[in-house]
């Protein structure tokens, strides 16, 4: 089956491939995250990216609040501020997007997802996807927070046949800033896995059934 995984469910992905990589015909991450695979993603990286929209109207304003967020100590004000960095472009979609996803936030489930133990085998899931073969395409946002770029390579090149894009002008959630590329990308990557599954299920060319047609 072809399994996209965005942000967080990254991880979920990488175990279910790392567990059953017969099962994969292909892969896409999109802003993923990858400790199941024992990468981490450092808080420096966050501070780089938050630093790549000091031209934004609103960066002098989320300073003190995304210090106050990396110290751990944000308030409900300082997150709603914050939402902004997880978009390429804040606008009215980008602002609904935002606010539909407040109540549906589960803070007990968020921090019980990656918890003790559900990372352990990180060095048995990389052995086995160096191995996989599966197209995998690793979508990373230009100005995305976590994952950055230069790790997104990284999850790419534990794969095999993995391949990393990275969108232009695209934070968290790419396929809101530019859905015309997001969907052309992905598209592209499953089409080119179906075709790859259906050219391997072929019997070769001597098999009795094509000397037949």
């Amino acid at each position: 089956m072809d399994v996209l995984a965005h942000s967080a469910a990254g991880d979920l992905a990488l175990l279910h491939a790392g567990r059953y990589p017969e099962r994969i015909r292909s892969l896409v991450l999109v802003a993923a995250r990858a400790r199941a695979a024992g990468i981490e993603f450092p808080i420096k990286g966050r501070r780089e990216a938050f630093a790549l929209r000091s031209g934004e109207p609103w960066y002098e304003e989320a300073v003190p609040a995304f210090e106050r967020a990396m110290a751990g100590e944000a308030t409900n004000d300082d997150l709603w501020l914050l939402n902004r960095l997880s978009y390429g472009r804040w606008d009215a979609a980008a602002e609904a997007h935002a606010a539909s996803g407040e109540d549906g936030y589960n803070e007990e489930a968020a921090h019980a997802y990656p918890g003790p133990g559900a990372f352990d085998d990180a060095a048995s899931v990389r052995e086995v996807l160096a191995k996989l073969d599966a197209l995998v395409l690793v979508l990373a946002g230009e100005l995305d927070l976590s994952p950055r770029p230069d790790k997104a390579a990284e999850v790419a090149a534990l794969l095999p046949r993995g391949e990393l894009v990275v969108q232009t002008g695209a934070a968290h959630y790419p396929w809101l800033d530019d859905s015309e590329f997001f969907v052309r990308t992905v598209g592209t990557s499953c089409a080119e896995a179906a075709l790859s599954g259906r050219l391997r299920s072929q019997p070769p060319k001597d098999f009795p059934e094509n000397r037949m047609n």
